[in-house]
């Protein structure tokens, strides 16, 4: 990992500044804002931190395929899954970019939020995020050009739907030559026919997730049958059981399904259906592959898309993906590489310290262990008494200034 590149950090001092501050996101600080941070690094005030994601000439896109190419090193494998998804911010005030009042599966409702779509990569050695984007509302941001130009926006940034930020993030993963065999998504993605297009020019297998009432081509390849009329066809000994991965409380088992679409030269379509055992609730994947393949790969595929949503608690939990205190463009990119930057290294140290011969009778060790014995025996910081002193008073005379700020705000209206 070359984070100490020259190419990415043009003074020395922001390059210090990043490796202090992903050594915070790694700590046990409990919130994982610019003033925590500064206070862990032993500085005086958070200007540096804050000067690191708002001014400090640096590349947050270079740092982020630096990380990327990182993880392909020690994670990479031909068949791995690339699997995109979003996830909410939830923020006060109309001024951080992107916000606006949205639906976001991280509150299950309507709140005031940002939203970030992540692409993560999936393979046999692990997990983890490789790339992300910022979607722009249309309305209320990409058509107010003044709200763009004061969260520093770049004025080639225009409206895009969150799967055309996947198929961007797909796009550069593929062209710098990351190995994948498989792409997978929720219905958000599963209804986009250019990523479909895509991924079929690229001879890149899906199995993505689309609704109940999709119709899909059957028999003469001209008939239109809705999706769940056709499981109500599948006769009883067709459903398999399948296990789609590793769960909480065990394999995630299902009955699983198939019907081919499709079978032509160099490319093969099937319709995957998923049936939980106990409610009967059903979930359909629109599934594509240049080559033919067993039931069980495609339930797999389909099975790694609950990594990511691992990968977002992951990260909110342990390195603060959702932390920050920042409004502009350029701070939430740099802040959410820093933050890939920190899960990466807890992912490749799990990764590289499984042992093939361990105790039966212990699990793996998880991130979440790893950042522990990471803070007991690397990262612990003995501060003076001093300096926790100067942060209290330095803490509680900003906020006091902020209150007169807002009193004096208040009464001026």
């Amino acid at each position: 990992m070359r984070l100490d590149g020259a190419d990415r950090f043009v003074r020395p001092e922001p390059r210090a500044t990043a490796a202090q501050f992903v050594e915070g996101l790694l700590s046990d600080v409990e919130r994982k804002t610019c003033w925590s941070l500064a206070e862990r690094a032993g500085h005086a005030d958070p200007q540096a931190m804050q000067r690191l994601l708002r001014t400090a000439v640096w590349d947050a896109d270079a740092v982020r395929d630096d990380v990327r190419d990182w993880l392909i090193e020690q994670l990479g494998h031909p068949d791995a899954v690339l699997v995109t998804d979003e996830t909410g911010f939830l923020k006060k005030g109309v001024c951080s970019v992107g916000v606006q009042r949205q639906y976001t599966g991280t509150a299950g409702r309507v709140e005031n939020s940002q939203v970030g779509v992540f692409l993560a990569y999936v393979s046999p050695a692990g997990r983890a995020m490789i790339d992300r984007r910022l979607y722009m509302p249309e309305t209320t941001w990409c058509d107010r050009p003044d709200r763009l130009t004061a969260a520093g926006v770049p004025d080639q940034v225009g409206f895009a739907t969150k799967p055309a930020l996947a198929r961007q993030m797909i796009a550069t993963a593929l062209d710098a030559g990351v190995p994948a065999g498989w792409v997978t998504g929720d219905e958000v993605y599963g209804a986009d026919p250019g990523l479909r297009a895509d991924l079929e020019h690229r001879g890149i297998g899906y199995a993505l997730a689309i609704g109940c009432d999709r119709r899909v081509a059957v028999n003469d390849g001209r008939t239109l049958v809705r999706v769940d009329d056709l499981a109500k066809r599948i006769p009883t000994r067709e459903w398999q059981l399948h296990s789609c991965g590793p769960g909480a409380k065990g394999p995630r088992d299902y009955l699983w399904a198939w019907i081919t679409t499709a079978t032509t030269l160099g490319e093969h379509r099937w319709l995957l259906i998923r049936r939980n055992r106990t409610t009967g609730e059903l979930a359909f994947y629109l599934c594509w592959s240049p080559r033919p393949v067993p039931l069980h790969t495609l339930v797999t595929v389909a099975g790694s898309r609950w990594s990511i949503e691992e990968l977002f608690q992951t990260g909110k939990g342990q390195v603060g993906l959702d932390h920050y205190q920042i409004r502009s463009w350029t701070g939430w990119h740099r802040f959410i590489t820093l933050a890939m930057l920190a899960l990466a290294v807890l992912t490749i140290l799990a990764a590289t310290a499984q042992q093939p011969d361990a105790d039966p009778e212990i699990i793996t060790l998880t991130v979440a262990e790893i950042r522990r014995l990471l803070n007991a025996f690397v990262l612990a910081a003995a501060l003076p008494p001093a300096h926790t002193l100067h942060w209290s008073i330095w803490r509680r005379t900003s906020q006091a200034r902020a209150r007169r700020s807002h009193y004096q705000r208040r009464q001026a209206k």
